[in-house]
């Protein structure tokens, strides 16, 4: 089946019981079982659950994934991750990674004994030379966030394997529509499907995949053992917003593209991140890689952080929120909002700058988008 076809069917057989279309949400904590040690399928939610099941098989299926984790958030799907490592272990990170990635990893699992260097895996050199005898994973987001840098998946995944080495990429910003890295051979696939995947800003959660049955199982033993498991609703909302990713990341791509070409115009923008741009240093790689750009686009005004702020506050359409991948349009302020978490020296180092934003393109009519940014631009 095609991607949309998948999307709307994977795990989504209409309900034996009743005949239902759409998946039930199945509201239970607990399961009758017909004696004792001998259930039905499911015995306690946090274990599984059929809503959670549908969603686990459908996102898997979009990957090309044989098995699927979901999780109460993209953090928890990271942290559960983190789990297959013990004290002692080192992995190499993207330097320009979500703060509360950057977080957990700097602070929490650092106090577990775990040991990161970030570098900027768009560099294949940087990224050898951080290799350790203890090293045991590279975690890669592209593109980035907030920067948008491209890293090379298929030659990041033959270094890492030459090395004995896991590839994790966090995929979010471009979703399975635009980008499959299982297929350029990482070994795991992590989102936040509060993003694109649920696309509607009104669930949280987060979901890994992988075609390795080890590393299945022990996160799936995970996933029960920890118990940061999404709800049914929870999972439910996230099963209906799947079934439209692929026009959505469609329309999101579009609407990106001639917002980004419009302020590589605009005389109050100093420069705009956004791989669709053919002066991008990683366009090759990204049509190489994905079939599309997506739907994030970061520029920096010609100004100081007061003139950011300036624009961020001043726009009408676009709504001054973090997270991103949601049908509405979003703008923010990476150093104090998503990115705040982060020390000044570090954003500075990476190029989050203080006159850096980053725009969410939703899927409004383009003209309404344009007019308003110029308008905050201008004003």
């Amino acid at each position: 089946m095609k991607f949309e076809t998948r999307a709307i069917h994977a795990g989504q057989e209409p309900d034996k019981l009743t005949g239902a279309v759409v998946v039930p949400i199945y509201q239970t904590s607990t399961y009758a079982q017909p004696e004792p040690g001998r259930d039905l399928g499911h015995e306690y939610t946090r274990t599984s659950n059929p809503t959670r099941d549908a969603l686990q098989t459908c996102v898997a299926a979009l990957e090309g994934a044989g098995h699927g984790v979901a999780f109460a958030s993209g953090m928890a799907a990271t942290s559960t991750v983190m789990t297959l490592f013990e004290s002692g272990d080192h992995i190499i990170s993207t330097d320009d990674v979500y703060g509360g990635t950057s977080r957990v990893f700097g602070t929490v699992f650092r106090g577990f004994g775990l040991h990161y260097t970030h570098v900027d895996t768009s560099d294949l050199e940087a990224v050898e030379a951080a290799i350790r005898p203890a090293t045991k994973m590279i975690w890669v987001e592209t593109p980035t966030n907030p920067l948008l840098v491209v890293s090379d998946l298929v030659k990041l995944a033959e270094l890492a394997h030459a090395h004995g080495l896991l590839l994790a990429v966090d995929n979010t910003f471009m979703s399975p529509a635009l980008q499959r890295p299982l297929e350029l051979g990482a070994d795991l696939v992590v989102h936040s499907t509060t993003k694109y995947i649920g696309g509607h800003s009104d669930v949280v959660g987060g979901f890994v995949a992988t075609n390795d049955d080890d590393l299945a199982d022990r996160l799936a033993f995970a996933q029960n053992a920890v118990g940061a498991v999404p709800g049914p609703f929870d999972s439910w909302l996230t099963l209906r917003g799947v079934k439209t990713l692929g026009i959505r990341m469609r329309a999101h791509e579009e609407n990106a593209g001639q917002v980004a070409r419009f302020l590589v115009e605009h005389s109050a923008v100093e420069d705009v991140l956004w791989p669709g741009l053919p002066e991008h240093p990683g366009h090759a790689v990204q049509q190489r890689q994905a079939t599309g750009s997506g739907g994030v686009v970061s520029f920096r005004v010609r100004g100081n952080q007061e003139k950011a702020c300036r624009v961020c506050s001043k726009t009408k359409l676009f709504v001054l929120a973090e997270s991103l991948g949601g049908v509405e349009s979003l703008i923010e302020h990476p150093a104090i909002m998503t990115h705040a978490s982060v020390p000044a020296e570090q954003r500075r180092a990476r190029g989050i700058t203080d006159n850096l934003i980053r725009v969410s393109v939703g899927i409004e009519h383009i003209d309404d988008l344009l007019a308003d940014l110029d308008q905050a631009l201008l004003g």
